[in-house]
C-alpha cells in the first residue's frame, strides 16, 4: 500500500498545433489508504487521468508517483497496481478460481501461496461456492466480484476501478457499492475509483475529484463539495436533483449584487401554500419519489426546484402558486463570468 501524487498532470494527443489537449495540470496528493472517486460527466478525462496513473496512457507532462517513485517511464506490470474494469475481462473458458489465480501463476508465485490469497479473497468477497464455476454460470454481480478478487489477490499498492459497476443494474449497484465499501474497511489499500454517477461518489468517496472538461474543479471530502461547491459546475453537478442557479429577483431580495449568481438546494425551500412572504413561484409539474415529491417550478423567466417531504399532504395543483422560502444559512453566491464561488 502506498500513496499516490499527481503534480501538475497533463495530457495532450497529437503534437504542435494539431495537438488536443485532454487534462489540464491536474494535481492531488492522495493518502496511503484513502478512497478516492474521479467523478465527472462522459468526456471529462477521469478514465484518462486513471490510464495514465495505470500506464496504459503516457503523461505528456508532469509526473505521477506512487509511495514516493516517479512511475512516469515505467510499464503497467511493473507499477504494482490493480485495475479493475467495467467489462470484468474475465476468461470464458476458465473457472472463477482459475481466473482470479491466472495473474498469480504467471508470475509464478507458489501454488500452495495461490491457493492461500485466492481462498482468502474468496471469503472476503462470499465467493467460496463458486469457485468452480465459468463466468457463464455467474450473474453480473458475481462476475464483477471475481473481477474485483483477481485485483485483491495480487496485493497491490494501489487499486484502480474504472466504472466497475455501470454494466449492474439499480439494486446490484447498491449491493456492490456496499461490497467495495466493507473491502476498502477490510484491506484498507489506496483506492481511485471512477465514475460518472454522482450517487456513487458522494457513497463511497472518502475524498472526491469533480472533473469537468478535463480540469479538476474541486477536491475535497462528500460534505465539502456538497456544502460548499467551489463552482457553479459543481453546485448542479452533485446533487440529485441539482442546485437552483438564480439571477434577477431573487438575488435582490437578499441583497445580491450584479453579475451573481444565488444557488440554493432544493431542499432548503421551505413551502406554503399560503402568502408567508416568500418567493411567489408557479408550479409546472410535479415528481412523486415515495417519501418526497419533487415541484418543478417557474419564478418570473427561471426554474426553480423544490423538494419536499410528508409534510406537505398533497401536491400543488399544476400552474398553482406556492410560495417558498430559502434558509438563509444556506445560501451559496458565485460569480456569473467565472462560475467561480465568492
Amino acid at each position: 500500500m502506498a500513496s499516490l501524487t499527481l503534480n501538475n498532470v497533463i495530457k495532450r494527443y497529437g503534437t504542435g498545433k494539431t495537438a488536443v489537449p485532454v487534462l489540464h495540470g491536474v494535481s492531488a496528493d492522495i493518502a496511503d489508504h484513502e478512497f478516492i472517486v474521479i467523478v465527472g460527466p462522459s468526456g471529462c478525462g477521469k478514465s484518462t487521468l486513471l490510464r495514465m496513473v495505470a500506464g496504459l496512457e503516457e503523461v505528456t507532462e508532469g509526473e505521477i508517483s506512487i509511495g514516493g517513485k516517479v512511475v512516469n517511464n515505467l510499464e503497467p506490470a511493473e507499477r504494482d497496481i490493480a485495475m479493475v474494469f467495467q467489462n470484468y475481462a474475465l476468461y470464458p473458458h476458465m473457472t472463477v478460481f482459475d481466473n482470479m489465480a491466472y495473474g498469480l501463476k504467471i508470475a509464478k508465485v507458489p501454488v500452495a501461496e495461490i491457493k492461500s490469497r485466492v481462498d482468502k479473497a474468496a471469503k472476503i468477497l462470499e465467493l467460496g461456492h463458486l469457485l468452480d464455476r465459468k463466468p457463464r454460470a455467474l450473474s453480473g454481480g458475481q462476475r464483477q466480484r471475481v473481477a474485483m478478487g483477481r485485483a485483491i489477490v495480487r496485493q497491490p499498492q494501489v487499486f484502480l476501478f474504472d466504472e466497475p459497476l455501470s454494466n449492474l443494474d439499480a439494486k446490484l449497484r447498491v449491493q456492490t457499492r456496499l461490497e467495495i465499501q466493507k473491502l476498502h474497511r477490510e484491506l484498507g489499500i489506496t483506492s481511485l475509483f471512477v465514475t460518472h454517477d454522482q450517487v456513487e461518489a458522494m457513497t463511497l468517496a472518502q475524498r472526491m475529484m469533480v472533473m469537468n472538461a478535463g480540469h479538476m474543479e474541486q477536491f475535497g471530502t462528500p460534505e465539502e463539495v456538497y456544502n460548499r461547491p467551489a463552482t457553479t459546475f459543481v453546485a448542479s453537478f452533485m446533487g440529485s436533483p441539482p442546485m437552483n442557479l438564480l439571477n434577477g429577483a431573487p438575488n435582490e431580495h437578499f441583497g445580491g449584487k450584479p453579475g451573481a449568481l444565488l444557488g440554493i438546494r432544493p431542499e432548503h425551500l421551505q413551502v406554503s401554500l399560503e402568502n408567508t412572504g416568500g418567493w411567489a413561484v408557479q408550479v409546472d409539474t410535479t415528481e412523486m419519489l415515495g417519501a418526497e415529491r419533487l415541484l418543478y417550478c417557474r419564478i418570473g423567466d427561471e426554474f426553480l426546484i423544490v423538494r419536499t417531504d410528508e409534510s406537505l399532504s398533497s401536491a400543488p395543483p399544476i400552474g398553482s402558486t406556492i410560495y417558498v422560502t430559502p434558509r438563509a444559512d444556506r445560501l451559496h453566491w458565485f460569480d456569473a463570468s467565472t462560475g467561480k464561488r465568492l
